[in-house]
């Protein structure tokens, strides 16, 4: 490394350490962002709603009949011609020999043949609860929260206005 080297890669290891403290890479500061209590890892934010159990709502699953038409596959026999070409000999002795055959294969597709029944689904099953003071805000009131069964039938058997705390599937019933 010459002489005129030095003083430059001594300026980027001096800029290097200086990025890296900045972004948390430095000294622990206790905060949870770099090497602080817990492994060096921030928890990550909890989805839980906790309040107080208001009611319970379970939405079965609602279908209803349809019509459709009714798809058939139909094959008709079909031939095509198809090219064979052999190659025997060497330098000015090369022959090429062609000759032709036909195929037979089955030529398908799907034809409407009347119509048919199913069932759709509208709307899936859903298990619901109510809470009131949701985290803790009073003005919260009467929120839905979809929750799984096992979070249903959990909170369907306590007092009304018990506290309860869950992690809801999505807002809204």
């Amino acid at each position: 490394m010459s002489v005129k080297q030095r003083p430059v890669l001594a300026g980027l290891t001096l800029m290097l350490v200086a990025v890296l403290s900045a972004c948390g890479g430095g000294a622990d500061k206790g905060d949870g962002h770099g090497g602080g209590k817990g492994g060096g890892y921030s928890k990550p934010q909890s989805d839980q709603v906790r309040g107080l159990y208001d009611a319970v709502r379970h939405l079965p699953r609602k279908t209803v009949k349809g019509t459709r038409a009714h798809m058939v596959k139909e094959c008709d026999p079909a031939t095509r011609k198809v090219k064979h070409t052999s190659r025997s000999g060497s330098g000015k002795r090369k022959r090429t020999r062609t000759w032709y055959t036909t195929e037979h294969y089955k030529q398908c597709h799907k034809v409407r043949k009347g119509s048919e029944t199913y069932t759709r689904v509208v709307r899936t099953e859903r298990w619901c609860v109510r809470l009131d003071d949701v985290n803790g805000k009073r003005a919260k009131d009467d929120l839905w929260f979809r929750v799984s069964p096992a979070t249903y039938s959990d909170v369907h058997g306590k007092a009304v206005h018990a506290r309860v705390k869950f992690e809801p599937r999505a807002r809204g019933c």
